[in-house]
């Protein structure tokens, strides 16, 4: 058997389908983030601005939060030294914790290295503990949810994306008393629409059913603490299981789950990815823990987030740019081709020094590929009109259809909220 040319045949199959992904090699520089060095494959560096990181709210470069990691690594050293159940749980990781459980006002937490493996760990383990379970999950769900109800052995049934009436036809055709767990997402990262919450409490309560939801991509940026949407919108103490990462909005790594102390004690047992995984090293928690409080107690961030990812929005829409509309943060330009949307990522790159990843299949469906932007608040008005003016030269260049001027609704109501001159003085004048 020709081992190696299995490889090279399976390698050039994605290159055939333009589906190839090349890592960018990207040196961040916390100094002067969100701009960074890019090596081209000569080794040549040049200066870029980053505009796809999820470091949202650009808390991994936040000076608090990398003096906690500095001085928690001069005290415990560079690593954890092992598994909790080996090593013992690091002080660090216990206030970590402490401080999770707080943001979701759950009586605990348990931290996971990344918000993949507590997807997997947490969602396999709750669903083969419960005796006979079905697991109904929206059609949009992460990879990582994906995986965790492909590792349990409970049956599973999907119901459309978003769809509550689906789901109500799904639960209504089980026995009340069969034990039953509704998957979903609080924001969904590609599309960026955002789940009806609520709807789906009332039909858990309804049908005598467990949630859990993914607030991955909304932790520390939304709700009065940075709860996530569910804070927003009042319903956090109606979610059984919230899962969230310390690798977005908080800038830095990990993955959590916060809810009764039973079901975090059960998971902390049972789950094997939890319990064979080395735990995430003492300055790490500590860098999270810091980032969490800042979350918590700085609003103002993510009032300047949502107002640069407005004016991103915005700008763009104006400018005949195919921005899908969304009520969130994410702002994906659709391509809806992906040679196109690689040819595009590279022009951004190697012509204007911008650096945003093109999203092919299988990220999202094909036909539906695009260039995702994640704003931050730390992306000013001049970094706005250079993203602008590259993107209509790349749309230009390479034929890429515009669109009818768009425009998008500001995420505050008016000017007297808004302390960011250079916005209201462009509101003003339009």
């Amino acid at each position: 058997m020709q081992y190696r040319q299995i490889f090279e045949d399976a390698i050039g199959n994605l290159k055939t389908e333009k589906r190839y992904r090349v890592f960018a090699d990207v040196e961040r520089n916390a100094e002067r983030f969100p701009h960074a060095v890019w090596r081209d494959e000569q080794g040549t560096e040049h200066d870029i601005t980053i505009w796809c990181s999820n470091d949202y709210l650009g808390m991994g470069v936040n000076p608090e939060v990398i003096a906690a990691m500095k001085s928690a690594a001069a005290r415990h050293g560079a690593g954890a030294g092992g598994t909790r159940n080996i090593s013992g749980t690091s002080h660090p990781l216990v206030k970590l914790e402490a401080e999770l459980a707080d943001l979701h006002a759950k009586e605990s937490a348990l931290v996971f290295t990344s918000g993949w493996i507590s997807n997997l760990a947490a969602i396999s383990t709750v669903a083969d503990l419960l005796p006979n379970c079905l697991i109904l999950s929206d059609a949009l769900n992460h990879n990582s949810m994906i995986e965790g109800i492909r590792r349990s052995k409970a049956e599973r049934q999907i119901w459309r994306h978003n769809d509550v009436a689906h789901l109500e036809e799904l639960l209504a055709a089980q026995p009340r008393e069969r034990a039953k767990l509704i998957v979903f997402e609080s924001l969904y990262s590609m599309d960026g629409d955002i789940s009806p919450i609520k709807e789906i409490c009332d039909l858990a309560e309804k049908y005598n059913a467990m949630t859990y939801i993914d607030e991955v991509h909304a932790v520390a940026m939304y709700g009065a603490r940075g709860g996530g949407v569910a804070e927003r919108e009042g319903q956090m103490h109606r979610l059984d299981i919230i899962e969230g990462t310390l690798a977005k909005g908080f800038g830095v790594i990990g993955g959590y789950i916060a809810a009764s102390a039973a079901i975090c004690d059960a998971v902390r047992s049972y789950a094997p990815s939890f319990i064979f995984t080395t735990a995430l090293p003492p300055a790490v928690a500590d860098a999270a823990a810091q980032s969490v409080r800042l979350a918590k107690s700085r609003p103002d961030l993510r009032m300047a987030h949502q107002r640069q990812a407005w004016l991103t929005k915005h700008a763009l829409m104006k400018a005949g740019l195919p921005v899908l509309p969304n009520p969130s943060h994410i702002v994906p330009v659709m391509v809806r081709d992906a040679q196109l949307c690689k040819a595009a990522s590279d022009m951004l790159m190697t012509r204007h020094g911008i650096y945003i990843q093109p999203i092919n299949y299988p990220t999202v469906s094909r036909g539906a590929e695009r260039l995702r932007i994640t704003p931050t608040p730390y992306h000013g008005d001049a970094h706005i009109a250079h993203l602008v003016e590259s993107l209509v030269d790349v749309w230009t260049t390479l034929g890429i259809p515009f669109v009818e001027q768009q425009d998008v609704e500001a995420p505050f109501a008016n000017d007297a909220q808004c302390t960011y001159p250079a916005l209201a003085t462009r509101r003003a004048a339009e």
